[in-house]
């Protein structure tokens, strides 16, 4: 080993994270469970005309349902953040991510625009439930004598999804390969058969 081998520390590969909201993945499975019992009684049962609304229903109901609960993602990588929303693919440098921030729920704001992320929703009630954790943990700590320490505060999933992410952007900086333009991809797949079920509904119920 050379001694420029041994000044020139290895290189720090940061893993691939993903974020996706588990209760948006349970309660689509029910969906599609429950649309396609109906629907598959109504194209057994049904009449001619009862088929046909089945079939228009299910090219409507179970991309949309995909769409809002199976399809949202968020992938954080070492030089870029995807954002895999209902009906678009964001993928966005990190160089064009001017600040990633949780209100009512959760965004990066480029300069381009602002984009949601679906896939790290904001719940109220969990910073209510972590803020009043906080409070308790800070009143159960001795008055007197030597204080000890009580570990990080327990925080929201979005909040706590938001921080790493941030750190992330923050190491990508100065990397020349973080850096571009935001690209923007809608998802026909999930768009072309939402159109078209809603067309055949909107025919069959004039006719």
């Amino acid at each position: 080993m050379t001694s420029q081998d041994r000044s020139t520390p290895p290189q720090q590969q940061c893993a691939e994270r993903s974020y996706r909201s588990p209760s948006a993945l349970a309660g689509g499975v029910l969906l599609l469970l429950l649309g396609g019992w109906l629907g598959g009684d109504a194209l057994i049962q049904g009449v001619t005309q009862t088929k046909l609304m089945a079939v228009f229903a299910l090219l409507l109901g179970v991309p949309l349902v995909i769409a809002y609960t199976l399809r949202p993602l968020v992938r954080a990588g070492e030089d870029r953040l995807t954002v895999r929303n209902p009906f678009r693919t964001i993928t966005l440098p990190w160089s064009a991510v001017e600040t990633l921030r949780a209100a009512f729920s959760t965004e990066a704001v480029t300069a381009a625009g602002t984009y949601q992320l679906w896939a790290i929703p904001v719940s109220l009630r969990q910073r209510k439930k972590a803020s009043r954790q906080a409070r308790r943990g800070a009143a159960s700590g001795p008055r007197f004598g030597p204080q000890v320490d009580p570990g990080p505060a327990p925080r929201a999933m979005a909040d706590q999804a938001l921080e790493e992410l941030r750190e992330l952007k923050e190491r990508a900086a100065d990397r020349e390969s973080a850096q571009g333009e935001p690209v923007v991809r809608w998802a026909y797949a999930i768009v072309a058969p939402i159109v078209a079920g809603a067309v055949g509904l909107a025919v069959m119920v004039a006719l």
